[in-house]
Order: C-alpha cells, then structure tokens, then sequence
C-alpha cells in the first residue's frame, strides 16, 4: 500500500459521502433541474475517484500487476464516466431523462463483473 493508493481512497470516500446530501435534495426538490445536476455531478466525481483509486492501485503493483490484467480496457468503466456527463448536459433540460440515464448505469453494474475472479481462479488453477 503507497501513499497515492491511501490519499486516492480519501479522495473516493469524500465523493461518496455526498451521496446522502445530494439524493436528499433531489428527492425533497421533486427531482429539478439544480438538484439532478448536483447528484450528476457527484456521480461523476465518485467514478472518477475510483478511476483513480484503480489507477494508484495499478501503479503501486507495476506494469505486470494482477489487477491491470483482469481489469483490461474497463469498458464499463469508461461507458459510465461518458454516461454521467451526458446526464450532467441532460439534467439542464430534461432531468428526469438525466435520471434514467443515472439509474441505467446502476443497472450496468448491477450485472456482476467477473473479470477479477476469474482471472485470480485461472492464475491459481
């Protein structure tokens, strides 16, 4: 464990402890256009700190590290970066389309990513 990779995890738990403030406004402000902005935008610094995190945890590990190699190309982290910012344009004009595009990326997620799994079960059997 470095330094970076301690200091990237501060910066993710400082993003995600938004999320209780940001989901109550929205929620107490009926879902407007300011509120849904704020929750994009916590949504999106909340995946770039993990972006981050993934990265100082890859670094600390090297080149040839276990993580960067069943991480690959990340596509659905890179997908929900995009996605967040499309919804963070959206919510200035259509915030509950800005909403759907939020909770698509949940669901994205909410599909199990086995690629971390599966790499350290081929690389012990």
């Amino acid at each position: 464990m470095t330094g970076a990779v301690l200091w990237a995890n501060m910066h993710l738990l400082f993003w995600l402890s938004l999320f209780p403030f940001a989901t109550a406004w929205m929620g107490e402000n009926h879902f407007a256009s300011n509120p849904t902005l704020v929750y994009g935008v916590v949504l999106l610094m909340a995946a770039v700190a993990y972006f981050v995190l993934q990265q100082a945890i890859m670094a600390a590990d090297g080149p040839d590290s276990e993580p960067r190699k069943a991480l690959g190309r990340d596509w659905k982290g890179k997908v929900s970066v995009a996605l967040y910012a499309v919804g963070i344009g959206a919510s200035f004009w259509r915030p509950m389309l800005a909403q759907a595009i939020y909770a698509f990326v949940a669901l994205l997620w909410l599909i199990p990513d086995r690629r971390i799994e599966r790499r350290m079960s081929s690389r012990d059997g």
